[in-house]
């Protein structure tokens, strides 16, 4: 059987624990962005980001959507938001540590919106026209770190509802909110805002192990949901693992890594 990078990391842990503590740590890292190209990646067209951007949208293609860039001697992602679409991996996850790092371009069509769309599942499609359903950490433009979650997804969170807005709050030793479709909606704000300005590149830390997955941006915990799950007939099955996708979704974003590497727990500093 053929095994997949993710597995060859994994095995490297293995192997480090038995080599004993002596040993040089491997490296476990996993670069889903090798640096030059969009080989890792399968590349989804979607639905037009609304009425006013529809020729943009039939005259979409994923190759001026996606493309790579050189920018100070580096090759970036650039993802054009012209239309909604998905740069998804090939292989599913589960137990691991993601890390994105991008920056807002200056070309705005709609709205400064993206997300990593994590716990990934099913057809393209099924999320408004054009993604899988998944969990969603958002990377929206003064939203980054917020939860979303699309089709019949589902997730514990401690939370705190503002009376003045009606918006639930990630609120470290609160009592658990269900969230869903099914139960006090689909989305949950971050506890803080800690996204850099405009230009500036922000990386994203994405752990999940289990049913837990904790939001980490610029290296605060800002989100954990706990007891991931699908509403499946009136019932919750657990969700613990996926694709992942990064949206284009109404702007220009630059990303210059995305990286996984396989964890067996989360770091007890980011489980608020």
């Amino acid at each position: 059987m053929k095994k997949s990078l993710f597995q060859v990391a994994l095995i490297a842990i293995v192997l480090g624990f038995s080599l004993g503590c002596n040993q040089q740590p491997a490296d476990t890292w996993v670069q889903l962005y090798n640096g030059q190209d969009l080989e890792n990646w399968d590349l989804q067209l979607g639905s037009s980001l609304g009425a006013d951007f529809d020729s943009l949208a039939q005259a979409a293609t994923v190759e001026k959507v996606f493309t790579i860039v050189e920018e100070n001697g580096e090759k970036l992602i650039r993802i054009s938001g012209e239309i909604n679409g998905a740069l998804a991996t090939k292989e599913s996850f589960e137990n691991y540590h993601l890390q994105l790092v991008f920056r807002w371009g200056e070309t705005v069509y709609s709205s400064r919106n993206s997300g990593l769309l994590y716990h990934s599942f099913g057809p393209f499609g099924a999320a408004f026209g054009t993604w899988m359903a998944n969990i969603e950490c958002q990377l929206m433009h003064e939203n980054l770190g917020d939860t979303y979650l699309m089709v019949n997804t589902t997730c514990e969170t401690a939370a705190v509802q503002d009376t003045t807005n009606q918006q639930y709050y990630f609120t470290p030793g609160a009592a658990p909110v269900q969230f869903g479709e099914q139960a006090n909606g689909r989305m949950i704000r971050k506890a803080m805002d800690v996204e850099k300005p405009l230009g500036g590149w922000n990386t994203v830390d994405l752990y999940c192990v289990g049913r837990t997955a904790v939001h980490v941006v610029n290296g605060v915990t800002v989100m954990v949901n706990k007891n991931t799950g699908i509403l499946t007939d009136g019932n919750i099955q657990p969700l613990n693992g996926g694709k992942i996708q990064i949206q284009s979704e109404g702007a220009e974003l630059f990303v210059k890594k995305v990286a996984i590497e396989p964890i067996t727990e989360i770091p007890a500093e980011f489980l608020k």
